[in-house]
């Protein structure tokens, strides 16, 4: 599945404040694991038995929770990184004197490097141990293809470097010329090894805390399609960083691959387009999703049309870059292969006219892209109107409890059909606006 960095910033997978998905997916306990999990959201698996082989993995550790090595910790990582950084500046065996002064005058005459050499010893032997852990995992006869073939490659290297193995069975109180000794063989010896496993051990950790997330958010795996019939459909799906969220069922299929979302502004819409787009990435990732059920054939990519910013550095209006953002839209969905595309309010950035006009155009044309499935919002009713006996398309509303008195009051439900509510002229009454326009009337004429 395809990305780009708006999309995953409309979905709020990344934001520069507040929480955000990607904080509810990581779970790892690396920063090199935090990285590889950041990559992997940013480059989803481009085919569908790659993504099965991924959720195959993430299953695994759902269901065998001790299977993960609590040996290695962040510390170990970043420790090992910091010592064989220093290979390349070390070029000859310990001296003679270094090691008949012994661990005692080390202490005291070169204490810095005792310690570092005495802990990046001690964390290179835990790091062989948790690798050691992994490696036994392949007695395991339900252990995943994709897991079993990493998890190999670690017991491969191990075998071939005797002295990790005999840095992992050093006893606590080796003596400190005989750890000087080792540390110079190990910075020579193991240093490329030891990369090559913090890359496996990252994206272990990585699909680990995919698991976790899955588990924690008690999250449900989504049934995984081929791609060659069109199917996204789900029961209870939630949007997962609200505290009290409505839960929606939503069904597209060949049939029916086109959603018009009308309602009035605030009732739900774009928080409803979101959970859609939220549910559909993480079961491209290979992990659970927010709802009880979920199915959903594999997509090219997820675009987005609901966050736009003019350019004042460029001149670009908002309604450029409303433009500018649809032809990308329309670019990608160029491709024969499916991709979900999710729109929210169209045109904001021009008249009432001009939004009816172009919103009707982009639909005329949209809807001879059947191979998609896509997902339009508007407050624009009369939009919605000019398209109610197209057959592929579902019309849905988020309704509105309007009051004689002029109150109203949110479901959040999502309902069959069309909806006309209108409120802006509500909400200015209630906030109150006209009065404080009003009541400065009389000042502002005497000054």
């Amino acid at each position: 599945m395809q990305t780009d960095k708006t999309t995953l910033q409309d979905l709020s997978f990344i934001r520069s404040g507040g929480e955000d998905i990607f904080q509810l997916m990581d779970h790892t306990v690396t920063q090199a694991g935090r990285e590889a999990l950041r990559l992997h959201l940013l480059n989803p698996p481009q085919d569908y038995e790659t993504l099965q082989s991924v959720q195959a993995v993430v299953r695994y550790f759902v269901l065998h929770s001790d299977a993960w090595s609590n040996i290695i910790s962040n510390g170990t990582v970043i420790l090992l990184e910091q010592f064989f950084e220093t290979a390349d500046h070390i070029a000859l065996p310990p001296s003679g004197l270094e090691l008949v002064l012994g661990s005692f005058f080390q202490k005291i005459l070169n204490k810095d490097q005792y310690t570092f050499t005495q802990f990046s010893i001690s964390h290179l032997a835990d790091f062989v141990r948790g690798c050691n852990q992994f490696a036994a995992l392949l007695s395991e006869s339900d252990l995943p293809e994709l897991l079993r073939q990493n998890i190999q490659t670690i017991k491969d290297e191990l075998e071939k470097h005797i002295l990790a193995q005999e840095i992992a069975d050093l006893p606590k109180d080796t003596p400190y010329a005989k750890l000087v000794r080792i540390a110079y063989r190990a910075r020579r010896e193991l240093k490329s090894m030891v990369y090559r496993l913090i890359k496996i051990y990252a994206l272990l950790d990585c699909w680990h805390s995919m698991a976790v997330a899955t588990v924690s958010n008690r999250w449900n795996f989504p049934a995984l399609m081929p791609s060659a019939e069109i199917l996204l459909s789900g029961t209870a799906l939630f949007h997962p960083l609200l505290q009290q969220p409505i839960a929606y069922n939503i069904h597209f299929d060949s049939a029916r691959n086109f959603l018009f979302l009308t309602g009035a502004n605030m009732s739900g819409k774009t928080t409803f387009m979101r959970t859609l787009g939220v549910a559909s990435l993480l079961a491209h990732l290979g992990m659970g999703v927010p709802a009880a059920s979920f199915q959903i054939s594999f997509m090219e990519g997820i675009v987005t049309n609901m966050h736009i910013e003019d350019n004042l550095i460029l001149g670009e209006s908002y309604f450029l870059a409303e433009i500018k953002r649809m032809k990308q839209t329309a670019e990608k969905i160029q491709s024969p292969k499916t991709h979900i595309v999710l729109m929210d309010e169209l045109f904001k950035g021009t008249n009432v006219h001009d939004a009816y006009e172009c919103t009707k155009a982009v639909v005329q044309r949209l809807l001879l892209h059947k191979n998609h499935i896509m997902v339009l919002s508007t407050h624009l009713y009369e939009v919605a109107q000019e398209f109610n006996h197209r057959k592929e398309i579902s019309f849905q509303y988020f309704e509105t409890d309007l009051s004689h008195q002029g109150d109203y009051r949110f479901t959040y439900q999502l309902k069959d059909g069309i909806s006309n509510d209108r409120i802006g002229y509500r909400i200015l009454l209630q906030e109150k606006v006209l009065e404080l326009l009003e009541a400065g009337i009389g000042t502002s004429q005497r000054t």
